[in-house]
């Protein structure tokens, strides 16, 4: 009997040979081969259940994943063939901007994740200057944010031509407000950015304050500077967890929002939305129609195909839920979070970042007194000796001297798992202790970025 006949009844053609990595295939190989192949190497893979580093969705439902699977093959763009996902999109963006307190007649998009909604509502910013200025001298336009936001910000600046024009953040003040902004503002500036729930700390930018200075600034100086709102993470928490909070469609320089349905939104990744204020935010000349597919759409994305699954997912989280089912989940969330960080706080090692401040459902936190070791060597310690993923990073300018970590509480996080990680997380100080921290050779191996 050949090698590659054992192999098919006894067990793994890739037990003893190596798998392909570079040359294409010049043969296949049956189903159940690939299928081994791709499994057994996807096994090495990290457990997203103790990822406390990723913001991204890990679990669905068993009816929302038969929805994805149910619905992998349909190319959401060709819009003439699938008019209902077409429509489906659009009730999200509906409901979306009924959330976000739109006064009026909306539009919006899907997009694949946050990253293309900035992109796109960083152009329509762009596009609207360019309107506002009519017959002006040619100029470079550039748009204000805080180093609190996420690198697709400096991306879309770099990829399109927009000066960045970035408020450094400071010790202890890891957010942004009027104050901050008001220096580099001008006739040029495209819009503000402001974020609600930042990746570093999980606070939000004092977006009704700049929204306050952006007003005087109009009223003053004739300026008309748009707001738009980063709402990747929180554009799903806040208005369940402080819905008081006015942060949205609420303040009227605010234009446009992004969130990222994959995030809270509680969808697998692959799906953002981009919500602006009234259609006449969105620039008439960023969409574009077509008819090849068999019937006239505007269309007003980056990309043309990709799937209808993640749409349709969004669509069943919101009627699934409501508004109700989205409290619960994120009150459950908080009150974890709260818990990990009381038991983080009586422990006596850690200095909490902001816990008395409207936060994502996560904690933030520091080493009060590091004695012979840091907070890479925690992360390090607890994925080596744990298997959890809770990131150590350091702040951006000008709090760049300043490592935290960030333990982020999500859905499938339990109140066991809670208890679980805070014993594991003193256990592992006091092993730190004990041997004066890890290993340099092993720390240089760490991610030490916070995570998406």
């Amino acid at each position: 009997m050949t090698g590659t006949a054992d192999a098919a009844l006894y067990g793994n053609r890739f037990a003893t040979h190596e798998v392909p990595t570079r040359e294409f295939p010049a043969e296949g190989m049956t189903a159940q081969d690939a299928f081994r192949l791709v499994a057994e190497d996807l096994a090495l893979e990290g457990d997203p259940a103790r990822n406390l580093a990723t913001f991204v969705t890990t679990w669905m439902e068993p009816e929302a994943q038969r929805i994805i699977a149910e619905n992998l093959h349909r190319n959401f763009i060709d819009h003439a063939e699938y008019p209902r996902t077409a429509e489906i999109e659009q009730r999200c963006i509906r409901m979306l901007a009924d959330l976000f307190h739109a006064p009026g007649e909306t539009t919006g998009a899907r997009t694949q994740g946050s990253s293309e909604a900035i992109m796109l509502g960083g152009l329509s910013l762009k596009w609207n200057w360019r309107k506002r200025r009519g017959n002006a001298p040619a100029a470079v336009p550039n748009l204000v944010f805080g180093g609190d936001v996420h690198v697709v910000w400096e991306k879309f600046c770099r990829y399109f031509d927009v000066e960045p024009r970035i408020v450094p953040l400071q010790p202890g003040k890891y957010t942004i407000g009027p104050d901050d902004v008001e220096p580099f503002i001008d006739e040029n500036t495209i819009g503000v950015a402001a974020v609600l729930g930042t990746t570093f700390t999980g606070h939000k930018d004092d977006i009704a304050g700049i929204n306050e200075l952006l007003l005087r600034i109009k009223s003053e100086r004739g300026l008309d500077v748009p707001l738009h709102v980063d709402g990747a993470s929180g554009g799903f928490v806040w208005p369940f967890l402080y819905p008081d909070t006015a942060w949205d469609f609420r303040l009227e320089q605010v234009r446009s929002i992004n969130v990222s349905g994959h995030k809270f939104g509680l969808v697998y990744p692959g799906i953002g939305w981009l919500i602006f204020r009234e259609s006449a935010d969105l620039a008439d000349e960023l969409v574009f129609k077509e008819n090849y597919l068999g019937k006239t759409d505007s269309t007003f994305t980056l990309n043309f195909s990709t799937g209808s699954a993640m749409v349709l997912a969004q669509y069943y989280n919101l009627v699934r839920y409501g508004r109700a089912g989205y409290a619960y989940i994120m009150k459950n969330m908080q009150v974890n979070a709260r818990v990990l960080g009381e038991k983080l706080a009586k422990m006596g090692l850690f200095e909490l970042i902001g816990p008395d401040e409207e936060q994502l459902p996560l904690v933030a936190f520091r080493l009060a007194n590091p004695n012979g070791y840091d907070e890479f060597d925690l992360a390090w310690q607890l994925a080596a000796e744990r298997g959890w993923m809770v990131p150590a990073y350091t702040l951006p300018p000008d709090a760049q001297n300043v490592t935290i970590m960030r333990a982020l509480v999500k859905e499938t996080m339990s109140r066991e798992h809670v208890d679980t990680l805070a014993r594991d997380i003193e256990e592992a100080c006091a092993t730190l202790a004990r041997k004066g921290g890890a290993h340099e050779t092993e720390r240089k191996k760490m991610i030490t970025g916070p995570g998406h």
